[in-house]
C-alpha cells in the first residue's frame, strides 16, 4: 500500500494533465445561494462539483475553466434527505461542495456563460 504523500502526489500530477472535457464533469454548476454570494464577498466561489472529485483536480479545473489563481479549496459533503415522493419514501442524492478562495484581485463573473 503507497502512503498517503506518495497518493498525494499523483492526485496533484493526475489533476495538471485534465482535459477540457473532464474539468466539466468534476465542476458541475455554480451555487447560487444567500451563504454563496456571502462567501462571494471573501473573494471566495462556491461549485457543486463530483462526488469522487479530488481537491487538486477541483483547483485545477477551476483554474482551468476560468483562467484564475486559486489559493485554496474546501469540500463539503451534503447528505441527501430522506422525502416523500408521490406519497412513497425516497432519498434525494449526496451532493458534494466545494468552496473555492480566489487570489487577492482575481474575479469570476458566473452570469456568462463559459466560451
Amino acid at each position: 500500500m503507497s502512503s498517503p504523500l506518495l497518493r498525494g502526489q499523483t492526485a496533484r500530477r493526475d489533476a495538471a494533465n485534465l482535459s477540457r472535457e473532464s474539468m466539466y464533469q468534476i465542476v458541475r454548476s455554480p451555487v447560487v445561494t444567500e451563504k454563496a454570494t456571502l462567501v462571494g464577498e471573501k473573494n471566495q466561489l462556491v461549485f457543486r462539483v463530483a462526488i469522487d472529485s479530488s481537491k487538486p483536480q477541483i483547483k485545477a479545473s477551476v483554474e482551468g475553466l476560468f483562467g484564475v489563481k486559486v489559493l485554496a479549496v474546501n469540500t463539503v459533503l451534503v447528505k441527501g434527505k430522506s422525502k416523500r415522493f408521490r406519497g412513497r419514501p425516497g432519498q434525494r442524492s449526496d451532493v458534494k461542495k466545494a468552496y473555492v478562495q480566489l487570489a487577492e484581485g482575481q474575479s469570476v463573473d458566473l452570469s456568462n456563460g463559459l466560451s
